[in-house]
């Protein structure tokens, strides 16, 4: 054997062997992300399924986007809503077009205020509505809830009572507000920046 072919054998099996330790620390990854999803699931969701809204979501989660309704007369917005998502969530989304599973969304619902300011006309949150939260179930876990089903769970949450659910059924209580965004996991993907690559 020569020189010159002994030397691209060791280069060979160097590569093969970086080549392994990035595939191991891409599946590291990747079970890392799975474990922080089915973390956040779990610390939302009880043994039955029932959910209620993370206390620490402010500081811990992702910050997706807000949404503004229009008012219905003159300028200015009748409601804001802003939208937190349990860490990894976006990594996770933007490798795969798809919310991992445990993924959890949380959205601020606020009817707004608006007045004229050195900017011009703003609208800002005003009133704490209540909260709209969904958590990624593509392995239908709880098949016998009401609120869980279509891939998700779904619960509405009035500003009162962050830990009780006044949703009873997602299929009239939440999920004809998202028939348009079926396509994409029945959420607004093109509303959230962070989402995109």
């Amino acid at each position: 054997m020569t020189a010159s072919s002994q030397a691209k054998r060791i280069m060979t099996a160097a590569a093969a062997a970086a080549f392994g330790v990035l595939v191991l620390f891409a599946d590291d990854n990747a079970v890392a992300q799975s474990a922080t999803s089915d973390k956040a699931a779990a610390s939302v969701t009880d043994e039955k399924g029932n959910m209620h809204i993370p206390p620490d979501y402010r500081t811990t989660y992702e910050f997706l986007g807000t949404w503004s309704v229009a008012g219905d007369a003159g300028q200015g917005a009748k409601q804001l809503h802003v939208v937190y998502t349990s860490p990894g969530t976006i990594e996770a989304f933007r490798k795969t077009g798809h919310f991992p599973e445990g993924a959890v969304l949380v959205k601020e619902v606020y009817e707004a205020t608006t007045k004229d300011m050195t900017t011009g006309t703003v609208s800002r949150e005003d009133k704490l509505v209540g909260w709209f939260l969904m958590v990624r179930d593509t392995k239908n876990d709880y098949a016998g809830n009401k609120l869980w089903g279509d891939g998700w769970g779904w619960s509405w949450f009035d500003a009162g009572n962050a830990n009780k659910t006044t949703s009873t059924d997602y299929k009239s209580d939440c999920q004809s507000c998202h028939v348009p965004a079926r396509s994409t996991d029945w959420i607004y993907t093109f509303g959230y920046p962070p989402l995109k690559q």
